[in-house]
């Protein structure tokens, strides 16, 4: 799976809700009522990833979950990447 152009990035991220594009990485933040909710959370994110094999990069602060998704073998956003965002939006 190759890496995407800037453009067809800038298009993926139209339909991607507050998804930003940093570092080579799709970005987004999302914030729960607390900390036991913001887990649930990655708890389900975690079993997608696990599901699909492809695996974000998460860091979570009290309430706030940030993921981050990159195609590390490809240097970059892919296809995959894309694919994740949406499933986790649909989550």
């Amino acid at each position: 799976m190759s890496k995407l152009t800037p453009s067809q990035i800038e298009k993926a991220l139209q339909n991607l809700p507050d998804w930003k594009l940093e570092n080579e990485k799709l970005r987004k933040t999302y914030e729960f009522e607390d900390f036991v909710a913001a887990m649930g959370f990655v708890i389900e994110v975690a079993q997608l990833a696990e599901e699909v094999g492809h695996h974000p990069d998460i860091d979570i602060r009290y309430n706030k979950v940030i993921l981050a998704l990159t195609t590390r073998d490809e240097g970059g956003v892919t296809e995959r990447d894309v694919r994740l965002a949406r499933e986790i939006e649909e989550m």
